[in-house]
């Protein structure tokens, strides 16, 4: 069986002139090590949970996205983290609001994996991620010096606001991994810090089953990444996995039908990233650009912004 892996890195109003070239090129370089380090898992003849998991702890610790260090900061400057990840045979975990876990994925993997729930939030998700002894880190690992400026200027307005857009002079976003391996199994895993400013205790598509993460062997896995509450209203995960499975049409005709009809309907602004069990890759988005990279076995890693 052919195996696939593709990554993102957030999809939004990525302006030209708003991305310098050492943004962009150590955003292109983050991509592509994440995809290799997933697509090694791959290679290895490994799980496609272990390689988006493998993936995406590398854009969590990666200040340059949304995800870990470098996420975004919520109102009162409050670093919240929200993950999920979710393995063919339906099996998921998630988590929200967490403040403590260095790699939120792997706290969203213990709640699968150690757990008998789905999602946790909040101190729940903390305690687990001490209990389990993940790796920890306070405030001062997460927060960077661009996301201090650009949430006190966000909090000045009394807004709140995707992680980037036309006002912003860098660019960052949530981030995620899918992946089918050798033995046709499929995986997604979507990690992120929300939105400038959100309110206290908001939740966005990212740790909503179904939303922003979503994989069954018998469809697709399913990554999401864009304005939040249009992806959690239409089921987006889910949407483009029972346009597969319902009405016959393939990944590719499916991805695109939520993201470019579905998805405007409700004024819903992102993209996402999709893998089947044949290791077909469709990465379609409705904004300026979307940070993806993938791979499929043979051929090379691609790493695209535009």
């Amino acid at each position: 069986m052919p195996w696939a892996l593709a990554v993102h890195g957030g999809a939004g109003l990525i302006r030209r002139d708003g991305l310098t070239p050492q943004r962009e090129a150590a955003c292109r370089d983050g991509l592509r090590r994440a995809v290799q380090a997933g697509a090694a898992v791959l290679a290895a003849g490994g799980s496609a949970l272990d390689a988006v998991e493998a993936s995406v702890v590398l854009l969590e610790d990666d200040p340059h996205f949304n995800a870990g260090r470098g996420a975004v900061l919520a109102e009162g400057g409050r670093v919240e983290l929200d993950a999920a990840v979710m393995s063919g045979d339906r099996r998921a975990g998630a988590i929200g609001m967490a403040t403590v876990p260095r790699n939120p994925v792997r706290l969203a993997r213990a709640v699968r994996d150690h757990t008998p729930h789905v999602l946790l939030v909040g101190a729940g998700a903390d305690d687990l991620a001490r209990r389990q002894g993940l790796a920890l880190a306070d405030r001062s690992w997460f927060v960077v010096p661009e996301r201090v400026e650009q949430f006190e200027k966000v909090a000045a307005t009394g807004a709140f606001t995707l992680d980037h857009g036309s006002e912003d002079k860098d660019v960052y976003g949530t981030v995620g991994a899918v992946a089918c391996d050798a033995d046709g199994h499929v995986a997604a895993a979507t990690s992120t810090g929300g939105m400038v400013n959100k309110r206290r205790g908001r939740l966005g598509d990212t740790p909503v089953i179904g939303a922003g993460t979503f994989a069954w062997d018998r469809t697709c896995a399913i990554s999401g990444t864009g304005h939040g509450e249009p992806f959690i209203r239409l089921g987006v995960g889910a949407r483009v996995s029972a346009y597969r499975e319902l009405a016959g049409m393939s990944l590719e005709e499916a991805a695109h039908r939520v993201v470019f009809h579905d998805l405007p309907e409700l004024d819903g602004a992102g993209g996402l990233i999709g893998v089947d069990a044949e290791g077909n890759v469709a990465l379609p988005f409705n904004t300026a650009g979307m940070f993806r990279g993938w791979q499929q076995r043979g051929g090379d890693v691609h790493v695209e912004v535009w």
